[in-house]
């Protein structure tokens, strides 16, 4: 074809254009081939760890039904039904485990167990667990336990003559014998596999970066308890949304027509200008390398002025930092602060920490402080915004920097603020928050030669996402949710409907002066409005939540306020169906009727401290899979991350819930109640309620087969109930608490409570 001078002209005067246009589409559909060969590889990679996982669920389950095997023969054998007919459970014994390869023991327990409950407090309550659920179900069952100072595999069969039930046999093999299959499988690069069984990990291989979402590719190991979850990376994006083959055709298409268009000027037949042989040939734009802007600019630190108040020591608490704002906080003394952290991370080795508030007035000049003496140490902020707390604390692991602070006053009165702090994974309590204090008073702070940066990052879909891709209600439920304008009032409900659930608001928009109520969950005065618009609504249930998202109350359609420590029996029952013998923290204002019901349910048993740094202290030295506080702290280790979060913990309600047939008022109903009063909270007289439970504790006298605790103040279990006083670490009141199996027995260790109190102090002003 000939072209005309005119045509040939503009080509040539296009020359640069479209070498330019030519080298876009070949990076085009580099791009394009790039993502089309991930995909490729995406899919061989879950192909190859799908086939891997299905694998050793396999060769696992033929192992372990192999072992349930064995003990059936045995227990069916002529020597162990001669012994059992004898009555003599120590011979049976004997034969039972007599030439079993691998086995550690192998007992025959009579049907009260014993034996197993006096050695309890040493082997632990998991072989209990399983012994009882191998006499309930009448067949044999295997879990994994903790038996003694290590998990260990369990079997366990009733023992019968004839049709009588005269015992149940244990038999403990090493856990070696379940996860021997792992070791023996070849895990492909970039993919994680673990066999768990509940919350609990007994062994896994791989890249651990994939362990938080191996459950989505999770399937169970038949016959037993236990799963192989399987992790990888995330799928590669698709561009465009094309898959792996048509990109790759795509790419090709693209660079023929790029080839194309830099052959263009040239087949006109012009020759090259001074200009157009300055320009860049296609081979050249190939290799020239983008021009990268490397200069940045640091944010200054933000000048604060000196502090107004003098730092005062009574605001670093047993288990946060708290105080009035404008007596005893103001942002000096928040900056002090923040560069005492900063100078503790400094020391650690610990770069990047996470930073949110609460919706209270003080917040933005609280943050604004804080930032400036992180930043003075030389840390990384990121702020995060205005979040509840436990957002705050998922920022710390989704965002990978162990350490956080929650600028918050909690549930305490709108002229207060706080800050709740972790550093290194560890909620900073007792010592290590009056060390601060220490550092800051014997000017122990490190300044770093340069200002650390601060970035704002938005997570709050991400906690949504995570929790919703979890939790999923199997039916819908309607609920009322109250955040007394504190800051949940935007996400809980998010997360409550992202889960399955119908959410009536109230009170959800955040406002700091608390217009309506105090966001105190644990006051039933708090729970009115919550109760009638519950009732209105012919709403399932109401969901309460205090100022900072952090804890969790609960009310049922006939008005019903559903203690935490009742919520605590329904959950810990929930867990323990996965998690046999688990260990379930408890602080001491929960009732006495909960240390039994998580025994009959397999579990192993807590009381500890009240302070939520304090329970997951605890958590972490028990590695207990759930705790829960009377305050309505819960702190689930199954599934979620320890921290405790009233958000999360209401989606878990919701769950089992909706996964139960009956009506929810009347599933919350059934659990075990006695007569028991809410937390009753005393000014204590010179604002030190310490010193008035350590006289407390030494000189008050109970009888009447009293036994006393002092793990938290004074807290004394009766044979039909018990009475508390400890002094509150946030507040300077006293706490007490009462619960008894009748009202009369109920009026009697109140009454003597109060006789004791005013003996110490006549001006107590006590409410009963």
């Amino acid at each position: 074809m000939k072209l005309s001078n005119k045509t040939r002209q503009a080509v040539v005067q296009s020359r640069r254009a479209l070498q330019l246009l030519a080298a876009l589409l070949v990076l085009l559909a580099a791009w394009l081939a790039w993502t089309g060969w991930q995909q490729m590889q995406d899919g061989t990679r879950r192909n190859q760890l799908a086939t891997t996982r299905d694998a050793l669920a396999q060769s696992t389950g033929r192992a372990l039904q192999a072992e349930l095997a064995r003990l059936e023969e045995r227990m069916a054998s002529t020597p162990v039904r001669a012994a059992l007919a004898d009555g003599d459970l120590a011979a049976a014994s004997a034969a039972l485990g007599r030439d079993w390869p691998n086995l550690e023991s192998a007992t025959i327990h009579d049907t009260g167990l014993a034996e197993a409950y006096a050695t309890a407090a040493q082997a632990g309550y998991g072989r209990i667990a399983v012994a009882e659920a191998a006499m309930t179900e009448g067949r044999p069952v295997m879990w994994v336990v903790r038996d003694g100072d290590a998990p260990r595999l369990a079997l366990a069969m009733p023992a019968r003559v004839g049709e009588t039930l005269v015992g149940v046999a244990y038999v403990r093999l090493p856990l070696a014998r379940a996860v021997a299959g792992l070791d023996a499988v070849d895990v492909p690069g970039s993919t994680y596999l673990a066999l768990r069984q509940g919350g609990f990990t007994l062994a896994d291989r791989g890249d651990p970066d994939y362990a938080a979402s191996a459950e989505r590719m999770a399937v169970p190991v038949d016959g037993t308890g236990l799963r192989v979850a399987a992790g990888l990376p995330p799928r590669p994006a698709a561009l465009f949304g094309l898959a792996a083959l048509p990109s790759i055709v795509v790419a090709a298409i693209l660079l023929l027509l790029a080839y194309v268009l830099s052959r263009l000027p040239s087949l006109v037949g012009r020759p090259e200008s001074e200009e157009a042989a300055a320009a860049p040939t296609l081979e050249q734009a190939l290799e020239m390398e983008p021009v990268m802007d490397t200069e940045q600019s640091a944010t200054p630190v933000r000048e604060t002025r000196p502090a107004a108040v003098a730092i005062d020591p009574g605001i670093f608490r047993a288990y946060d930092i708290r105080g009035i704002v404008g007596q005893s906080l103001d942002i000096g003394v928040a900056e002090l602060i923040g560069h005492a952290i900063g100078s503790l991370m400094h020391e650690q080795g610990l770069k990047d920490i996470v930073v949110g508030r609460d919706g209270r007035l003080s917040g933005p000049d609280m943050v604004a402080g804080l930032t400036a003496g992180l930043r003075k140490a030389g840390r990384d902020v990121i702020d995060i915004g205005m979040v509840p707390t436990p957002v705050v604390y998922f920022g710390a692991y989704q965002l990978r920097t162990g350490c956080c602070v929650s600028v918050t006053g909690s549930h305490n009165p709108p002229d207060y603020n706080g800050f709740k702090i972790v550093v290194g994974g560890e909620t900073l309590s007792g010592d290590a928050v009056t060390d601060l204090y220490a550092r800051i008073a014997e000017d122990r702070l490190y300044t770093a030669p340069s200002p650390g940066g601060v970035t704002e990052r938005d997570i709050a879909s991400d906690y949504v996402d995570r929790i919703a891709s979890d939790v999923q209600v199997d039916r819908p439920l309607k609920v009322v949710v109250d955040a007394g304008n504190g800051v949940a009032g935007e996400i809980g409900p998010r997360v409550l409907e992202a889960i399955g659930a119908h959410v009536e608001p109230l009170f959800c928009e955040i406002d700091g002066t608390f217009p309506n109520h105090h966001p105190d969950p644990s006051e039933p005065h708090n729970l009115t409005d919550l109760v009638e618009m519950v009732k209105r609504f012919d709403a399932d249930l109401g969901i309460a939540f205090d100022g900072d998202g952090d804890r969790l109350g609960v009310v049922t359609r006939t008005g019903e306020n559903i203690f935490p420590d009742r919520l605590l029996m329904l959950f810990a029952a929930d867990v323990l169906e996965r998690n046999p013998g688990a260990v379930i923290v408890y602080d001491v204002k929960c009732t006495g009727r909960l240390q039994g019901h998580i025994l009959r349910h397999g579990g192993s048993p807590l009381m500890w401290k009240t302070g939520h740094s304090l329970i997951k202290a605890k958590m972490r030295e028990t590695e207990a899979e759930l705790a829960g506080e009377m305050s309505g702290h819960f702190f689930f280790g199954e599934r979620w991350y320890g921290f405790d979060d009233g958000i999360y913990a209401a989606a878990r309600l919701l769950e089992i819930l909706a996964s139960r047939p009956e009506e929810p008022s009347d599933v919350l109903a059934a659990l075990p109640a006695g007569i028991s009063t809410p937390e009753i909270k005393v000014d204590a007289p010179g604002g030190n309620p310490h010193a008035i439970v350590e006289r407390f504790v030494a000189q008050a006298k109970f009888e009447g087969g009293a036994r006393p605790s002092t793990i938290d103040g004074l807290r004394v279990d009766f044979p039909d109930g018990w009475g508390l006083v400890r002094a509150s670490n946030t507040t300077p009141v006293l706490v007490l608490r009462f619960d008894a199996d009748s009202q009369e027995a109920l009026d009697r260790i109140r009454g003597e409570f109060r006789t004791q109190l005013l003996a110490l102090d006549p001006d107590l002003p006590l409410p009963f």
